[in-house]
């Protein structure tokens, strides 16, 4: 445990250490502001039984900035140590490949969650200003936090296996935004399915991220989507282990 918590520190420190950081901070800000502030407009128009925080977690700004955070967060993660060789070292050291692997997921996972930290503020400015809730229940908010955990645990363990299998920052970052793409576009067949197939459109609806994210911020819980992040993000961290011991027997 103590190797563990030395290499997640690394990783923490190396990325806040950089300007990346920050500066995908600042853009994530100032999309999610722009977003949240648009929200709010269009409720002020008329009574609707909408709340905020379904406006908020429910619009293309709010998509458009979650897909773009997994290719950046996980680019660099392993295809820039194996540009720089500073991997060989550490291949070389006394840890255990797990350790390393766990590490650099629990640090990004870190870094993700210090991203999405700040939103909570705007519903706290919202309550402060208005003396009104953001949403029905805190159901809502506990639920649309808990599947945006979910989501990037099982996008940023998809984006460090596809960081593992090479040494190119771009393509690394294709690769992961390329997959993640086709899983999100994946729910979105259940807008073409219609009535022809409903065991179809039931089984799109399942890993729809709009479809679930719409649930859960009206405090609906499902457990269906709990199972399918947590497995997949297994899957995914297995595989960028066999990826990584591939990598460290043919040097």
């Amino acid at each position: 445990m103590r190797v563990f918590w030395i290499l997640w520190k690394r990783e923490v420190a190396s990325a806040f250490q950089t300007p990346m950081a920050w500066v995908i901070l600042f853009f994530l800000l100032l999309v999610t502001g722009f977003n949240f502030y648009a929200g709010v407009s269009v409720l002020n128009h008329g009574p609707t039984e909408v709340t905020v925080v379904e406006s908020f977690f429910n619009t293309v700004f709010f998509w458009f900035s979650f897909l773009l955070l997994f290719p950046l967060l996980t680019m660099r993660l392993y295809s820039e140590e194996y540009r720089s060789g500073t991997i060989e070292p550490l291949m070389t050291a006394p840890v255990r490949d797990t350790q390393v692997v766990l590490a650099k997921f629990f640090g990004v996972l870190f870094l993700y969650a210090f991203l999405w930290m700040p939103t909570g503020l705007y519903f706290l400015i919202f309550w402060w200003q208005t003396h009104l809730s953001s949403a029905g229940a805190i159901g809502a908010f506990v639920g649309s936090y808990l599947l945006l955990l979910l989501m990037g645990m099982f996008y940023l363990s998809l984006g460090c296996f596809c960081s593992s299998l090479t040494r190119h920052q771009i393509t690394a970052a294709v690769m992961t935004f390329a997959v993640i793409a086709f899983f999100f576009l994946t729910g979105l067949l259940s807008f073409l399915a219609g009535n022809v197939d409903t065991m179809m459109q039931g089984i799109t609806i399942t890993f729809s991220p709009i479809d679930q994210m719409t649930q859960f911020s009206r405090g609906i819980f499902d457990t269906r989507p709990v199972v399918w992040y947590l497995a997949m993000t297994g899957l995914c961290l297995f595989l960028n282990l066999q990826s990584f011991q591939a990598r460290r027997w043919r040097s």
